[in-house]
Formats: structure tokens, sequence, C-alpha cells
């Protein structure tokens, strides 16, 4: 090449652009630009880690680290949103000025957007920081933290392998591995580990280090606890605590972390039993077997037929825990041996047979028996699921569908469960609802749970799971922390005059929904709440939240939020009705507007359409208000607009009243009571009075649209002393099936339900005596 072109002296001085389009790569870095930093926090590297796939315990999703150049020293702390950053880097360079009378210098760090907020940058120039960001995509230029962050998923994913750990405790895992990172020697320290660079005269372990996950016993400091009463809770052991000299447990039992010195260890046992439990709960199943003492052929379970001259099939039916192969479930098969009792097993799954008829599972069986008796004509002969409208079947399946969580732990694995519960703190924490707090002396703190609703469109659809986080005000104390309590709720017959109205000057219905309605209410009085469970911030362990706001569950909520929202809207020009005061009208040239509230849920209608306009803009300037459109469903009633007039029913609430009875194939019934029934004071007393007094509540809830029932319900709800299960025998209506069979046979047209009954029938008892010493005039 030099005898050729003795122009190019050197191959670098060739500059072709076609090799730079061609053959371009990343430039080596120089060992210089990771020179170590001459003084602690002359240099902090720092970078964000997430989302991780599976939310911790607390919520967490994100974690952000903060590394010393100088000592390798690690701070790291989690987050829900990436948004928390700044509040995180604010506190640390707190600490570090305090701790060690030094500043951070020098920031170095990716282009995420997060350290490029504007709040973030105008903290940086006010305290003289310099912000160094790598180019873009070239993570070696932030080396130190991405190694970090490496180097803690290492040791955190050995950690939960080790001792099974379930997948929700990493944000532990991780803080365990930062706290004994720190104290482990490295190679660029000289052999030295980072604690004994900043702590030089302090112990490495200020208590004895223990295996992460292993079984542990904490003392149970609980007052209440009587002298038979086991002495430890049994706990899963996850790490140290920063502030306080004591191990980090939590407890499955009360759902807790608890941080003591009185600890005793199972280091060689885990507290998850197999790596099933890394990816699964414990949830118990059922599992059952069939006894049949005869010899038959094999049959399937989805068909099983047995004539009459053999024996009943008995199902008995045991609970267990899951075994470890998760397998999808297998229809499984009853086969009948030449002799002796057989079991239906499915495959990994069952047991042998003596450990589900043992002396320690007999307190576990259920016998189920089904009788003998057959419906000849079952209300689901007329009434079933194929024979709902496209729409009706929609709301059904869709309900049917989403299963509510029974625990945090299960919605907190749930995306769409979990978006819920994220969505309903950051309403809390928008509106300032809480403050948190070291709980005062001689306070209580009241204890607070999720509940979890799912939310319907009039079609039938889910529109949104719900997740709201009430408290638990029947531990409130009156005089203490709650004093007056009374709040109006709009009668069913205000909301039927409204609608009636609507229907007969043709006016529009609209509907409204108040997000998070309680949270609006001012309290008076000093109420203390634990922390939401599942949501303990880092850090504020042991703080309790003092509420500025009303919350759900309390017993003045209801109270507070009526008093918010009639102010507000007596302010637009509404005035209170004198029969309800739920109900608010207002009169001008141009016509009338007329308002009913039930809580948070509100119907608008009248004549003046630029009023109805201005109000609904007016609500939605005070409070955060969803704009429904027409009204369609309302406290568990649909309601659907026809030339005819306006339709109410219960539909839904009839299938669901029926299932949960176990009446949809019960033998229908021609009238709601049998004619001359004799009510007694003589019988057995009922052996659950409440599951009677819940019934005939839904009964008169049903009567709303069935006007029919509507006598019979009175009947069986009209109180008299000493009444007894011989009494309450008489009215069919107590089957609810009967009850509402008018209804059933035509329910996908209340129209015509209703016009079986058009006047009630002249036909009465009039010789008959009365039962109730008072007369019942309709």
């Amino acid at each position: 090449m030099k005898q050729l072109y003795p122009q190019f002296n050197k191959v670098s001085s060739i500059q072709c652009e076609s090799c730079e389009f061609a053959k371009h790569h990343r430039t080596s870095l120089s060992p210089r630009l990771n020179k170590r930093a001459n003084a602690p926090f002359d240099l902090v590297h720092t970078d964000v880690w997430g989302a991780c796939p599976v939310v911790s315990k607390p919520g967490f999703k994100y974690f952000v680290t903060f590394v010393d150049d100088y000592s390798r020293m690690t701070w790291v702390y989690f987050m829900k949103r990436r948004s928390e950053l700044f509040t995180h880097f604010s506190a640390f360079c707190a600490e570090i000025k305090t701790q060690f009378n030094v500043p951070v210098r020098v920031l170095r760090g990716d282009n995420a957007q997060e350290y490029l907020s504007a709040p973030f940058k105008s903290f940086m120039l006010q305290h003289g920081i310099i912000h160094q960001t790598s180019c873009v995509d070239t993570p070696p230029q932030n080396g130190v933290a991405k190694r970090k962050n490496r180097h803690l998923l290492e040791t955190t994913r050995a950690l939960l392998f080790q001792m099974n750990v379930p997948k929700q405790f990493w944000a532990d895992a991780v803080s365990t591995s930062c706290f004994l990172i720190n104290r482990m020697s490295s190679s660029v320290l000289d052999g030295k580990t980072p604690y004994q660079c900043l702590f030089p005269n302090k112990e490495l372990f200020p208590i004895p280090p223990k295996i992460f996950g292993c079984t542990c016993f904490v003392r149970d400091v609980n007052p209440h606890r009587t002298k038979l009463d086991p002495k430890s809770l049994k706990c899963i052991f996850l790490g140290y605590s920063r502030v306080q000299k004591g191990y980090r447990c939590f407890c499955p039992s009360t759902g807790r972390y608890l941080i003591s010195i009185d600890v005793s260890f199972h280091e060689n046992t885990p507290f998850s039993s197999s790596k099933t439990d890394i990816h699964e709960d414990n949830d118990e199943i059922l599992i059952y077997t069939v006894t049949i003492p005869e010899t038959t052929p094999s049959v399937t379970m989805s068909n099983v037929t047995v004539p009459d001259p053999r024996p009943p099939v008995h199902l008995v039916y045991t609970r267990r825990h899951k075994a470890q192969d998760h397998s999808p479930p297998v229809t499984p098969v009853i086969t009948y041996p030449d002799t002796g009792p057989t079991s239906i097993s499915c495959p990994e799954l069952v047991p042998a047979s003596s450990d589900l008829v043992s002396t320690s599972d007999l307190d576990l069986l259920i016998a189920l028996r089904k009788g003998t008796r057959s419906c000849t004509h079952p209300i689901s002969s007329f009434v079933s699921y194929s024979q709902l409208s496209p729409a009706s079947c929609s709301f059904v399946a869709s309900i049917d569908s989403i299963s509510v969580p029974k625990s945090v732990k299960e919605a907190l694995s749930h995306p769409e469960w979990r978006h819920a519960m994220v969505e309903e703190m950051n309403a809390l924490d928008l509106n300032g609802t809480w403050d948190l707090v070291y709980l005062p002396s001689g306070k209580k703190s009241i204890g607070c749970k999720w509940v979890f609703a799912v939310k319907v469109n009039p079609d039938g659809s889910v529109a949104r799971l719900k997740a709201r986080l009430v408290a638990k005000g029947y531990a409130q104390t009156y005089g203490v922390d709650y004093s007056d309590t009374f709040s109006p709720v709009a009668k069913l017959t205000s909301v039927r005059l409204l609608i009636s109205l609507a229907a007969t000057h043709d006016w529009h219905l609209h509907q409204l929904d108040i997000k998070n309605a309680f949270l609006h209410g001012d309290l008076q009085e000093e109420v203390y709440m634990e922390q939401p469970p599942g949501f303990v911030d880092q850090g504020e362990y042991g703080k309790v939240c003092r509420l500025r706001k009303s919350l759900y569950g309390l017993k003045q909520s209801p109270r507070a939020w009526f008093g918010k929202f009639s102010q507000s809207i007596e302010r637009f020009g509404m005035i209170k009705g004198q029969s309800d005061h739920s109900v608010f009208y207002r009169k001008t040239k141009a016509g009338i507007t007329l308002l009913v509230v039930y809580v948070d849920d509100i119907v608008i209608t009248g004549s003046d359409t630029a009023g109805i306009l201005a109000l609904k803009n007016f609500l939605h300037s005070q409070f955060q208000t969803k704009d429904l459109g027409s009204l369609k469903y309302f406290l568990g009633i649909e309601v659907t607009r026809s030339k005819k007039g306006i339709f109410l029913s219960q539909r839904k609430y009839v299938l669901d009243l029926l299932t949960e009875t176990g009446k949809l194939g019960a033998k229908p019934n021609t009238t709601p009571m049998v004619p001359n029934v004799q009510l007694t004071s003589e019988g057995i007393p009922f052996e659950d009075p409440e599951r009677y007094r819940r019934l005939v509540g839904k009964l008169n809830y049903l009567a709303v649209t069935r006007p029919d029932i509507a006598y019979s319900v009175s009947v069986v709800v009209t109180p008299r002393p000493h009444w007894t299960r011989g009494s309450y025998s008489g009215p069919i209506v107590l089957s609810p099936q009967t009850a509402t069979r008018p209804l059933l046979r035509t329910l996908s047209s209340l129209m015509r339900a209703l016009r079986n009954f058009p006047g009630g029938h002249p036909s009465q008892d009039y010789s008959r005596a009365s039962t109730l010493n008072f007369g019942v005039l309709g």
C-alpha cells in the first residue's frame, strides 16, 4: 500500500465517508474518566430501576440508588411512581448535609425525564449542585450506578431463591442486599468496606446478621394477650431496621411488619416450604372423594347417571393446601373397581384416602346430600339467562366474569385492581386527606380496610374497577372523635316523583357522579387512623394518619359531605326542599331546575335547559364530577325510556336474589301470599333471625318497582312480639321466587309484568279477623 500510495503514510490519515457509514462503532472510554473522587460526596452516582412486574408488599414498583463515588456507600429509596424521585433526592441531600456536614457537589445520572423536571433543576441550581448527564444511549458513562443496580438485583435474586421467598417481598430483599453490600469488602477500596470508609469507628453489624427469609418467632407484645395465648408470632425474617436496633419481620397472620429485638430464628427452616410459593399463594382448594359400594362401569363426571337400584353417591369435601403441581384442573373420572370403595382423584392433587377421613380432618368434612324431590315446572323454565336480552346477558356476564378480591394481597396481585387502589391513593393524596404523624399520648387510632366493587355501565359492560379505602368507624367513641352523625338521603318516593314529572312533561333526565364525595367534607374532630394496608411508605412505619378530610366509614362523614354539598349548591341559588332535604330546586323565568342527591349520585331534570347546563358546570368547578349522560341506572334500578313513558326494572336484582336463596329451580306460585293466612305467636324460635331480616329487607327494596308484592312484604315485615318460625311460615313471600313470580315470568318487559296487576283485585276476605290489631287500607 505504501509503494502504491506513498502519499498515505498512516492508515488513520485516510478519511473515507463510506467507511464512516459502514464501520462506525462506539468509542472506548478512557479509564481516566472513572477516576475515583478525592472526598466523600464530591461525586454521587444515581439511577432509577423499574418498573418491577410484581408490586412489593407496601406497593412499591421502583427504587432509586445514590452511590458515593469516594466510599461506594449506597443508599436505596423505594418509590411507587417515578415522580417521587425529587422528594427522595432532596431528603438524601438533607441527610448528607446534616450527618456529614458536607454538601453533594456533583450528581451524575442519565437523561431520564424525572431528572430533568423543573423542580429538580431548580433544586440543583439553588444548592449549587452540578448535574452531569450521560450522552444519549451511552450507559457506560453512568457505569457505577448501572453496575450497582446489577449487583443489588443479583444479590436480591439470590436471597429470594435461597429460602423460596415470595416475589412480593422483593423490596425487602433489595434493602437487605444494600445493607449487606455496604458491609462487604471491595477491591476498589483496597479491601475496605464502604461502611468503614464513612464510619471508621462504628461496628459493622449492630446486631448479628441472620439468613434472609428464614422462619422466626417474634415476641407478642399485645397487651390483651391472655396467659393461655401464644407468647410469640410466627413471622418471616425480611431484614434490618435502619432507625431501630431490631430485626424487621413480617407476620402473615396479621399482615403487618414488626420490628423487634426479641426474635428467635430457625435459620435452616424457610418460611415458604416449596419453590412454588414464590409464584403462588398458599390458598386452599377443595378436594373430594366419592364412595360407591357396588361395581358399575366407568363414567365421566360431566354426565353421571345412576340407576335407581344403585345406592346414592355421597360426596364429601375437605380442604387442604395446594400441591406443588399447579397444572390446569383436569375433569375427574369416577372409576368403580371390582371390590371396595373408590375415590375420584385428580392426578397429583388428591392425597391418599386415609388423609381424607382421618380423625384430624373430621372437623373439615362437609357432607352434601341431594334431595329426591323434583319440580315439574321450575322457575328456571320461565326465567333463565338464555331468555334475557343481549344487553341484559352482557350485564350478567360482565359481573360474573370478574371476581372481587377477598384480600389486599389478592388485589395487589391483579394489575387492574392494583391500578384502582393506586388511583384511590392518588385521590387521597391530592385532596390532602391526612397528615402522617406519631400518635399522641392518650389518643387512639382506628383501623381501615379496602372495599372493592365492580362498576358497570347501563348496557352491562364493565365501566371500571373501584377500590375504596374505608375507615373502621365502629371503633370511634362518641364525644371523643365524633358527635352528630345524621345526614339526609333522598327518599325513593322523591326519586319516583322526579322521574314521574320528567315523564309527564317530557323533561330530560341527567345523571352525575361525584368522585370520592366523602373526601370533600371537612372534619371538625381530631381523628387518627392507621395507615392503609399495602401502602405504608418506606420510613413511615409506626406513624398514623391525622385525618383532615372526611373518609368513607367514619360516622360523621355523611354529615360532613352533605353539609359541604348543600352549602355549595345553595350558593348557586338552589333552594332546599322542606319535605325532603335531599331535593333542591330553582325557579327562573326560563323554567325550573330540580336536583335530587343520594350520597354521591345526582339526578337533575327540569324545563330550564340553560339552567341545567349552568348547574352542571358549577358542580364540575366545585367537585370532581363525571357526567354520565341520560339517567339509565340509579341505585340498582334500571331506567328505560320510550315513547310510552319511563320504565323501572330490577331484573338483575331478582336473579341475584333467587340465586342467593337457592330458589331458582323452585316451583312458581300464582300469588305472592297464601289466602286466609293466620299469623300466630306459637312455634319454634328462629335459629338465624338475621338471615330472615336480610331476606325481607331485600324483598322490601324490590317492592320499589314491584308494587304488587308490597302488601305481602308489609305482612312479613310488620314487627310482632315473640314471633317465631311458626308464625313466619304462612306467607309464601318468604320464598322469593313466589313473591316475584309475576315479574319473573315477564322479565324482559316490566310493562307486561305490571299489566297483570293494573289496579289490584277486589276479591277480599271481609270476614277475616284482624291478626295485626290494626286495619290496612289500600
